[in-house]
């Protein structure tokens, strides 16, 4: 077993983990940034496909930085990366909210709280670019990722029917060679 891999997993993922500020989907373009450019643990396409299965199982977001673990260095590098991503954000999770308890009453606490979300959601669409980015290399996908976000945005629905569909279309297209 290599430690320096387990180590760099621990540190890459935790540290990406404690500045998730709106949850792990904000971190992705520096998780995917980590995984294929720095540490050259896979490929765009890898990290495309993991990100795909991580987002289509159920269960946290967490997931990523498991299969990216598992990986890297098999079961241990999954146990390394899932523990370095959740245990510290727990820690962090619980002090914040006994310290929400006694901050909620100072004025500038209303001001943070209403700061945060822009940069949530600034966070969540850099995600979505670099993800689309390592996953998008056709105008077929391209198309597929429109027709389901306008579908999504606009019906107000469950994305499970247009995925299933678009993964239809998706096999389908490129088994006729398209």
């Amino acid at each position: 077993m290599n430690v320096s891999v387990l180590f760099a997993l621990a540190s890459t993922f935790a540290t990406t983990a404690i500045v998730s500020v709106g949850g792990l989907a904000s971190m992705f373009p520096e998780i995917h940034r980590q995984a294929v450019n720095v540490h050259g643990w896979m490929t765009d396409g890898e990290f495309a496909a993991a990100f795909a299965l991580a987002q289509m199982a159920p269960g946290p977001n967490v997931l990523l930085m498991s299969l990216i673990g598992w990986r890297v260095a098999g079961g241990a590098g999954m146990l390394v990366a899932t523990l370095a991503t959740v245990l510290p954000t727990s820690a962090m999770a619980l002090a914040a909210g006994r310290a929400e308890q006694a901050l909620s009453r100072a004025s500038y606490y209303a001001i943070l709280r209403q700061s945060l979300p822009p940069v949530v959601v600034g966070l969540i669409l850099a995600s979505a670019l670099v993800t689309g980015r390592a996953a998008i290399d056709d105008w077929l996908g391209v198309a597929l990722a429109a027709g389901v976000g306008i579908y999504i945005s606009v019906l107000r629905t469950n994305p499970l029917v247009p995925l299933c569909i678009a993964i239809a279309i998706g096999v389908t297209v490129r088994r006729m060679g398209f």
